[in-house]
């Protein structure tokens, strides 16, 4: 199955990063941001790795959108 193009959320908790991936529901948490963002990136691969195809659709067809807007006024 190909997979769209994922995001990473990651936004720092008093003294942890916690990062998500919304599009799969999929969270993580790092002492720092490296360790953060690398903890996500295998969370997410161990679900593709271990979740099976109707479980992944399932997932990524929940309802959420990650979208990045584009102000007109900046």
């Amino acid at each position: 199955m190909k997979l769209p193009r994922l995001t990473a959320v990651i936004e720092k908790e008093g003294n942890w990063y916690v990062a998500t991936c919304p599009e799969l529901g999929v969270a993580s948490q790092g002492r720092s941001l490296e360790e953060a963002e690398a903890m996500i990136q295998e969370a997410v691969e161990l679900l593709v790795e271990e979740a099976d195809e109707t479980e992944i659709r399932r997932r990524l067809n929940r309802g959420v959108k990650v979208k990045k807007l584009e102000l007109a006024h900046a």
